[in-house]
């Protein structure tokens, strides 16, 4: 069910550990009927079980670094790492490193046996290699089982088999290597922790219980090692990586097609987050909003009548035949921001048949402004869902 109409109005409404490490062929028999069981038990668990999952109704009371661990309380969790990298030789990098975690059952059916499955993990892995015009993505299912798959509660340790993410000391180290594609990097925090919204609330919808607990370190300073799919070699590189973490229960509705969602690093300091609900009918959600983080780390919530984007071309995925927006203009007048944005490679699509099911558009951007009335350039990711299928049935 793809929505064909423009979904951006001509004016938009006012208002792994070490020892974790093992090799598995994803493509085997095995492994495609281990991920088609795991769809199968997720999408028809049974809706009685939904009431023992709690919603995110008021906000949190936040505490870090215990927060940047699991909350098993909540039905569904998300870590997601985006960055933008260089290597010595001036070449441009995108990557994506995300983990779910999708509860099925509150508590599990048999808490003693490994086997007993709570909880399933997904996680998904891109690389943009902007010079070569390629784009790897890989995406995996697994379970908790003897160590298979997992996330910590009270600390950021979260990996599915040789795929993580992990907080030391004040840094982080995530990893991923699927066939000849490998990401090592390490990341440090140049400013604190925003929380977006209301203290952290972010509303998806109207109704209660409709929203997630979300925050982010928007500026991450990497370094480390890619290697590519298809370059053959190890590089060093370094960047900007962006974190965000969300939990929820329930955060979207069956009228509701997905979301658009910008993440930006302008050359004078500032970041952009820009999340956009879109229903059905190609209108956005009055809870759609953003966040916009100045150099200091201070932040400021930007409600959708302080913005506006306007779309400039499209393009359309051979492969799914989805129709995706591509080049914006976004204007924020309260900000003194205002920023053209295109893609760095067209093609940046996720198709995710051994997980998920679902298709998305993630992918590396830049562009240029003004910020304050001086020029500026800016580089991030953009995430696009819900233009192959409506996720408001799927989530």
């Amino acid at each position: 069910m793809r929505n064909r109409g423009n979904p951006y109005p001509a004016a938009p409404p006012a208002g792994t550990k070490t020892k974790r490490k093992r090799k598995m062929d994803h493509s085997s028999p095995f492994c495609r009927a281990l991920s088609l069981f795991l769809i199968l038990l997720i999408t028809t668990a049974p809706a009685a079980g939904s009431a023992d999952w709690r919603p995110a109704l008021d906000p949190w009371n936040w505490h870090f670094p215990q927060d940047h661990g699991n909350h098993p309380s909540f039905r569904t969790e998300w870590w997601y790492f985006t960055g933008n990298l260089t290597d010595g030789a001036g070449r441009r990098y995108g990557y994506q490193l995300t983990f779910f975690r999708q509860g099925i059952r509150r508590i599990a059916a048999a808490p003693a046996n490994p086997w007993s499955i709570g909880d399933a993990y997904f996680a998904h892995f891109a690389v943009t290699d902007v010079s070569r015009a390629k784009f790897f993505h890989a995406d995996r299912i697994s379970r908790s089982g003897p160590g298979l798959a997992g996330a910590a509660t009270g600390r950021m340790d979260v990996w599915n088999l040789n795929w993580f993410a992990r907080m030391e000391g004040q840094s982080i180290r995530i990893g991923a290597r699927h066939g000849p594609a490998e990401l090592a990097l390490k990341l440090r925090p140049i400013k604190p922790v925003v929380l977006h919204s209301s203290h952290g609330l972010s509303k998806k919808g109207p109704h209660p219980g409709q929203a997630a607990h979300y925050y982010s370190f928007t500026s991450l300073a990497t370094t480390g090692t890619l290697k590519t799919a298809d370059g053959g070699e190890t590089v060093n590189v370094r960047g900007t990586s962006w974190f965000d973490h969300e939990f929820t229960s329930n955060a979207l509705a069956a009228d509701q097609a997905g979301w658009d969602w910008f993440s930006l690093h302008c050359s004078d300091g500032r970041d952009l987050m820009i999340y956009l609900m879109r229903k059905a009918d190609g209108s956005w959600e009055k809870e759609s909003s953003g966040t916009i983080v100045e150099s200091d780390g201070k932040s400021r919530h930007l409600h959708l009548s302080e913005f506006t984007i306007a779309l400039k071309g499209h393009w359309t995925s051979a492969r799914t035949g989805a129709r995706y927006p591509v080049r914006w203009q976004i204007d924020i007048p309260a900000a003194a921001l205002q920023v053209s944005l295109a893609p760095l490679l067209a093609d940046q699509e996720l198709t995710t048949p051994r997980s998920m099911g679902v298709t998305y558009y993630e992918g590396a951007v830049a562009g240029k402004g003004s910020s304050r009335g001086k020029p500026v350039v800016c580089e991030g990711y953009i995430e696009m869902t819900g233009y192959a299928e409506k996720m408001g049935s799927l989530f």
